[in-house]
């Protein structure tokens, strides 16, 4: 089964995730993000039970 020969596929994959990680990482992470998130306060609100008509 010519599947289960790992000869190119495996060296394939490398090469990617070398690519991956050594060039493309890299280069997404240097974004300054353009609006950062602010802090905002959380509100809670209130709820009510539900009444069940058969409880």
């Amino acid at each position: 089964m010519p599947q289960l020969n790992p000869n190119p596929w495996f060296f394939i994959m490398i090469m990617s995730w070398l690519t991956l990680s050594l060039i493309i990482q890299p280069k997404l992470l240097s974004f300054i993000l353009t609006s950062p998130p602010i802090n905002k306060t959380s509100t809670t609100t209130k709820t009510n039970p539900w009444a069940w008509p058969w409880s």
